[in-house]
């Protein structure tokens, strides 16, 4: 009898558990989406400075890539050594503004057609759609998508020199390659971040948010790209 009183002891310890490891699952997760929405509000204003003011148009291709590089991956350093801070979520604000101010050189270019404002709507509705249906598959399905981790860092890889290259080779055609594999490549990304999230891979959720943040940045830059190419009324 006293080993059956430990056993239920132990089994109703076990469920506890079970429930505290899901309630921190699901803090994550919204913590994450809240702060994900935030950080829209930042990027909005980097775009919209850049835009207005034209301050990227002077930079030539080598310089813009200097610039996004250093400032990109330093600033996602910091927010990575003080992602257990509230400085963490204030680095990632900055870094959300900063990459709307890089990302203000497309949207001129875009702007610029007769339809791109409509363009840049449609960009931002195909992100969202392919948000919500990588986050509806990371929640639903079984399968466990973390395998393909190693394979899309290899293609991400791939795509990061090449668009590097591009800066002097400036190829239109490999221009479009690059934007379609990154559609592809940040979907996966997406699908494989958020269900880290979910299934407790993933316990901060200012990593998580930045990981996110920027498989939907490349999404809709590249996606814009494409529409812009594609669909662009220069008449």
């Amino acid at each position: 009898m006293a080993f059956e009183r430990d056993t239920t002891s132990l089994s109703g310890f076990g469920q506890s558990a079970g429930v505290l490891d899901v309630v921190r699952r699901n803090r994550v997760l919204r913590n994450t989406y809240l702060l994900l929405a935030i950080s829209l509000l930042p990027t909005v204003m980097g775009a919209w400075l850049g835009v207005s003011t034209g301050m990227m148009r002077g930079m030539g291709g080598g310089m813009m890539a200097i610039v996004f590089l250093v400032g990109a991956f330093g600033l996602m350093f910091a927010i990575e050594r003080f992602k257990n801070s509230p400085v963490g979520v204030l680095l990632l604000l900055v870094f959300t503004f900063f990459m709307g101010l890089m990302m203000s050189g497309l949207l001129s270019s875009v702007l610029r057609l007769s339809n791109g404002a409509q363009l840049i709507t449609l960009a931002f509705g195909g992100t969202a759609a392919v948000f919500g249906v990588m986050s509806t598959i990371a929640t639903v399905s079984k399968r466990d998508f973390s395998g393909m981790g190693k394979w899309l860092l290899v293609g991400f890889l791939v795509i990061f020199i090449a668009s590097i290259a591009n800066i002097w080779l400036q190829l239109p055609a490999l221009s479009l390659t690059i934007s379609a594999l990154a559609i592809f490549i940040f979907s996966a990304f997406l699908l494989v971040d958020v269900q880290r999230v979910i299934n407790g891979g993933e316990t901060n959720y200012i990593s998580a948010t930045l990981s996110i943040y920027m498989s939907l940045y490349n999404i809709f830059t590249s996606l814009l790209q494409l529409l812009g190419f594609f669909g662009g009324d220069r008449d």
